[in-house]
């Protein structure tokens, strides 16, 4: 019988052991977690941007004044771009596929889905002006779309980073999602029988 206070159940919240995977196993799971998100972000992405290149067509379009159409070029460009940085992650497979280069590709195609989100957002909110200023043709469209935009910074960046604060202040270790193979525990990967945590 366990000592009170060492039984697994009660210690695995407070303690972090991460997963027991090769590097190879490890970057065929990141890579598919990323294909997931960048499908999500994806879609988003090219809806808007067909939208976008509609927008031009649009009789209304002709009425708009300068600074309106100022607006949708960098609206245009802007989601040009994420859609580029978006997809990317699918080129860089095809040109690493066959080349055992597993673990850079995923570290290359995180970094760009990175850049596409942070240009997605300015994308949204700038479509969301030009949207607002054509519909309402009033100053609030300004304060409505910061506001939008507050919102996605919290959504995007201060409440994930909030949760993962709070979580790792209750882990009495650090985190092993990515140790470093020479230091990793026998039964980590390594040849060595499994061993528990002290």
């Amino acid at each position: 019988m366990a000592a009170p206070g060492t039984d697994p159940e009660t210690r695995a919240p407070h303690h972090r052991t991460g997963r027991r995977e090769t590097p190879d196993e490890r970057a065929d799971r990141r890579w598919s977690d990323l294909l997931q998100e960048v499908r999500v972000a994806q879609t988003g992405s090219q809806v808007l941007f067909g939208f976008l290149l509609s927008v031009v067509f649009m009789p209304r379009f002709a009425q708009l004044g300068g600074f309106d159409r100022g607006l949708y070029v960098v609206t245009v460009v802007l989601g040009a771009l994420a859609t580029g940085s978006l997809a990317a992650p699918v080129a860089y497979h095809r040109i690493f596929a066959g080349h055992r280069l597993k673990p850079e590709l995923v570290n290359a195609a995180a970094r760009l889905v990175a850049v596409g989100l942070l240009l997605l957002a300015p994308t949204i909110g700038s479509a969301l002006l030009l949207l607002l200023r054509t519909a309402t043709g009033s100053a609030a469209a300004g304060w409505i779309t910061a506001a939008v935009m507050l919102w996605f910074v919290c959504c995007w960046l201060l409440i994930p980073v909030r949760h993962l604060r709070r979580h790792d202040d209750g882990c009495t270790g650090p985190p092993q999602d990515d140790p470093d193979p020479g230091s990793r525990p026998s039964g980590f990967g390594g040849d060595g029988p499994a061993r528990r945590p002290p």
